[in-house]
């Protein structure tokens, strides 16, 4: 932001000289890049942060000056002496995009003369608008009239930007604020041709667009030394509507640089009298009877709650309550009625100028900054409390590097998704994804519900960018529509894509549960899910709960991505994996008395699953089961029949209070036969 010392001592007496000036600013928070001369006028260059577009205009900084050196700052009052004629009967407004533009103000000027602005005003925007070449040398501002001077003039007093139309080019004597038309194009005022979409907020009259809302005008609406009567635009433009309308045209303005930090919702309709006043002192003509208003009244701010204890406990040191009150009042904050909440605590409105402040730390900050940071010993007592980590990030830290140690890389991707790649596998939900209202990244407005989709879409662009087989891992949310009358939740997950084999992933994952402490044992069941190998995908339950899918991917899905090969995916719920976890290793007493092993082979039908005979197994022993161990499997259709296969297990026994006798062990083991044979059908081989 370059300021006028010559412009800005019209606000306020300037105390000191702008070398202490430049640095004062610098310890309050708008530091100074550099200082040059321009027409015998110093201007200094401040960095304005972007919560702080107050101060890119010259009233702005005005006010922090007066504030910093406790003198007052004097804020020019307009006078505008209206003709009779209503501006309704000039002039309708209708505002269709409120999103876009909460709130639109216009009046119009009749009988204005355009014709050349004054040497002061040419001045002074040229101290301001200037640029240095390659060379060194400057390029300053080439006046265009006095009615497009004086609007920049007041933008760069106040930061309000503002645009003058001419009302004979309005068509239909109409302005209205709409979407663009699907490729609907416009010739701004710089004479370049842009191409809009419907996502941009364009100011139109009956027949076309006359401007790009809050970036620039178009050349079809523009003054000239024709011009007899002109349409004064002032309004409000959401900060994300014109970011994003900049630069996806590459337009960047004056304008949009402010529109994009927010402007002062009172100072809408401040500026555009200042200017109308300009205008008529410039150019003569009247201005018409009232304004048209799409959204006259300015909500009223919240008060915050500042307490003593709280700006002791942060900065360090005490400070009066009477000079915290002066600083706040000299910033524009105002105490409501009946202020006072208890003892040490009191309310304070913020100024409409200031919207970065909403809460107690913003005052604190505030106070700091002008009391000055230089005053805050370094040696300040500021207690400080020890801080822990907290289960769940030890929990993720060991999730990783399970992850990490299994060979796969950590992945992030974005929750926002296009429809496709949502559609492609969600193992969670079949109800419709949610939506965002706009696009948050091009062509992409749904809420993820599965990480899958995205790793293997990461899996895909590395192998098409390097050849690489990348397994991926991802911890990250996703987000669940709701079933019914169900709200829709939010679901920390743990996603996996690898090119290895299924029972291979499965071990990845048995691995995790026994690195987080999960004494339950791991079961699958076949479930049928889109975009899987039809049968080549289960839910894994952790006792009676679902922690999550694992599967292969549907080769006719791989063909999409391009991807060679076999494709392995896995999601678990986080929740239910930390809910079942224990991270703290728990002392179990260890045995010492023998062991007594005995190896055991069953013929079961092909549908039986090993971890139903671990569970057969451990439920027949009890607490004489020191582990049993799967071994192999074994097909001999022409022994055992069709559809029937060989388990080979190992029961280990042992007891904690003595010795296991033979006779003892074997009546176990006749147990664990009798229940398989029981409950499995299971054939022992002899």
């Amino acid at each position: 932001m370059l300021v006028s010392l010559k412009w800005l001592s019209s606000y306020v007496d300037l105390p000191v000289d702008h070398e202490q000036l430049a640095l004062r600013l610098s310890l309050s928070g708008l530091n100074h890049e550099s200082t040059d001369t321009i027409n015998d006028d110093v201007v200094i260059d401040l960095e304005v942060t972007s919560n702080r577009g107050d101060c890119l205009g010259h009233i702005g900084v005005a006010r922090e000056i007066g504030v910093l050196y406790q003198v007052p700052a004097n804020v020019p009052q307009p006078k505008l002496s209206q003709s009779k004629t209503s501006v309704e009967s000039l002039l309708k407004v209708e505002n269709q995009f409120s999103e876009a533009c909460p709130r639109y103000t216009a009046r119009v000027i009749q009988g204005v003369k355009v014709g050349k602005s004054p040497d002061w005003l040419v001045e002074s925007l040229q101290s301001v608008f200037w640029k240095r070449k390659l060379d060194g040398s400057i390029e300053q501002y080439q006046s265009i009239n006095n009615v497009v001077d004086a609007t920049n003039y007041v933008l760069m007093e106040c930061g309000q930007p503002l645009h003058a139309f001419d009302h004979a080019k309005v068509a239909g004597s109409k302005i209205i604020v709409r979407a663009a038309d699907k490729d609907e194009t416009i010739e701004a005022i710089d004479h370049r041709e842009y191409q809009l979409d419907e996502s941009m907020c364009v100011i139109a009259d009956a027949k076309q667009a006359s401007a790009v809302a809050g970036v620039m005008g178009a050349a079809i609406s523009e003054v000239s030394e024709s011009t007899q009567d002109l349409v004064i635009e002032s309004a409000i433009f959401t900060p994300l509507s014109i970011r994003r309308t900049a630069r996806k045209l590459r337009l960047h303005s004056p304008s949009s640089y402010r529109f994009e930090r927010k402007v002062d919702p009172v100072g809408v309709d401040w500026a555009s009298r200042r200017v109308c006043e300009m205008i008529v002192d410039l150019a003569g003509g009247s201005v018409a009877d009232g304004v048209i208003d799409t959204a006259a009244e300015v909500p009223p701010r919240a008060a915050i709650v500042l307490r003593a204890s709280q700006l002791e406990r942060i900065l360090g040191i005490t400070i009066d309550r009477a000079e915290v009150a002066r600083i706040l009042t000299a910033l524009g904050c105002s105490q409501p009625r009946a202020s006072d909440i208890s003892g040490d605590a009191v309310a304070y409105v913020p100024p409409t100028w200031r919207h970065d402040l909403t809460r107690e730390a913003d005052l604190i900050e505030e106070v700091a900054r002008i009391h000055g940071y230089d005053r805050i010993p370094e040696d300040a007592p500021i207690p400080v409390a020890p801080s822990t980590r907290r289960p769940f990030d030890t929990a993720m830290d060991r999730v990783r590097h399970v992850m990490t140690s299994a060979g796969l890389s950590e992945a992030m991707t974005p929750s926002i998704v296009t429809k496709k790649l949502d559609a492609a596998i969600s193992p969670w939900s079949d109800s419709p994804p949610l939506q965002t209202q706009t696009p948050m990244l091009k062509g992409a407005r749904h809420l993820r519900r599965s990480l899958l989709p995205s790793l293997i879409e990461g899996r895909a662009k590395n192998w098409s960018s390097a050849s690489l087989d990348a397994d991926l891992f991802e911890i990250a949310h996703i987000y669940l529509p709701g079933k019914g009358d169900d709200l829709p939740s939010e679901q920390y997950s743990l996603g996996m894509v690898s090119g290895s084999e299924f029972f291979v992933v499965k071990g990845m994952l048995e691995t995790l549960c026994e690195r987080m402490g999960i004494e339950q044992p791991l079961r699958v069941e076949t479930v049928q899910r889109g975009g899987f190998t039809p049968g080549g995908a289960v839910a894994m339950q952790l006792g009676k709960q679902t922690l999550g899918y694992l599967g292969v991917v549907d080769p006719k899905l791989l063909k999409t991505w391009k991807l060679p090969g076999d494709v392995v995916v896995a999601e678990v719920s986080l929740p239910i994996l930390l809910e079942q976890s224990q991270l703290v290793p728990q002392q179990r007493s260890v045995s010492m008395f023998p062991s007594i092993q005995r190896d055991l082979n069953f013929i079961v039908s092909e549908s039986v699953r090993w971890s139903e005979m671990e569970n057969v197994v451990r439920s027949a022993v009890g607490s004489e089961l020191a582990s049993v161990t799967y071994r192999e499997t074994y097909r001999d259709p022409k022994k055992d029949g069709k559809d029937r296969k060989r388990v080979l297990m190992t029961v280990e026994l042992q007891r904690h209070d003595a010795t296991l006798s033979g006779d003892q062990a074997d009546a176990l083991v006749g147990q664990v036969i009798g229940a398989c044979s029981k409950q499995l059908s299971a054939q022992l081989l002899s």
